[in-house]
C-alpha cells in the first residue's frame, strides 16, 4: 500500500504477524514521514517572525543582509533539488520557506524606510535572475558552482545576525519559535537526506543550518529579557 510515495505494506505485513518491522523496512518509511512532516511544518515556520515584526512595527536587532542572503540561498537550494529530481519529501520545505522569506524581506524593507536605490536595484536584480535559475536554464558547471556557494551563502546569512546579537547583547525582534523550528527541521533533514541518498552537499547544508540556527537559538535564550512586570499602584 503506497500513499504519497510511502510504502506501508512492509510495515503493515510485519505488524499483522505481531513482529517489529525490519530496519530496512522501517527507516525509509520514517524518513518519508519525517520529510513530509518537515514540509508541512515549513508552511508556517517564518510566520512567528512575521507576526512579531507586524505586532511591534519594528525590525530592531534584525540584520537586513542576513534575510536577503537567506532568500538567495533558498532560491539556489530549491533550483538545485528540482534539477536533481529529488523526491518532494526531500526538499519541499524550500518552496514554502522561499515564499515566506521573500514576504519577510518585503516587510523588513517596509519598516526600514526610507528604502535606498541600492535596495531597489537588488530587488529588481533578484526578480530578473531568479526565474532563470529556478527553471534550470543555467550551465551545469555553473549550477554546481552556485550550489557549492549556497552553503557559504547560508553561513554568511547567519553570521551578520549572530554578530549583531553578540555585539548588542540583544536579539531584538527575533522569534524564538521560528529559529527553534529551523533548528529542529535541520536535524530531521540530516536524517532524511542520508536515507534518500541525497548528494553529500545537501547533507552538509543541513548540518550548517543545524549549527547556525542552534547558535541563534542559544543567543535568544541568553539575551532575550523577560517582559517587565507592571507595578501596582496602591
Amino acid at each position: 500500500m503506497k500513499i504519497f510515495g510511502m510504502d506501508f505494506s512492509c510495515a503493515l505485513d510485519s505488524l499483522s504477524k505481531a513482529q517489529f518491522p525490519e530496519k530496512d523496512c522501517l527507516l525509509p518509511l520514517i524518513s518519508k514521514l519525517l520529510g513530509y512532516s518537515i514540509v508541512a511544518a515549513s508552511t508556517t515556520v517564518k510566520l512567528p517572525q512575521i507576526l512579531k515584526i507586524l505586532k511591534h512595527r519594528s525590525v530592531r536587532g534584525l540584520s537586513v543582509l542576513a534575510f536577503e542572503l537567506e532568500v538567495v540561498g533558498y532560491t539556489i537550494a530549491l533550483a538545485y533539488c528540482l534539477h536533481k529530481s529529488l523526491p518532494f519529501s526531500a526538499f519541499g520545505e524550500y518552496v514554502f520557506l522561499l515564499v515566506q522569506a521573500i514576504i519577510l524581506v518585503a516587510i523588513i524593507y517596509y519598516y526600514s524606510q526610507p528604502v535606498g536605490i541600492k535596495t531597489w536595484i537588488k530587488a529588481l536584480l533578484y526578480c530578473a535572475v531568479a526565474p532563470t535559475v529556478l527553471a534550470g536554464q543555467v550551465d551545469p558547471v555553473l549550477f554546481e558552482a552556485l550550489y557549492a556557494s549556497q552553503h557559504a551563502i547560508f553561513l554568511f546569512a547567519r553570521i551578520p545576525q549572530i554578530w549583531a546579537n553578540f555585539t548588542n547583547k540583544s536579539t531584538g525582534q527575533l522569534s524564538f519559535l521560528t529559529f527553534f523550528m529551523n533548528f529542529a527541521g535541520s536535524i530531521a533533514r540530516v536524517f532524511t537526506s542520508i536515507q534518500v541518498k541525497a548528494p553529500a552537499s545537501v547533507v552538509l547544508g543541513s548540518l550548517i543550518g543545524m549549527m547556525t540556527n542552534g547558535t541563534i537559538l542559544t543567543q535568544i535564550a541568553i539575551y532575550q529579557k523577560p517582559p517587565a512586570k507592571e507595578k501596582k499602584i496602591e
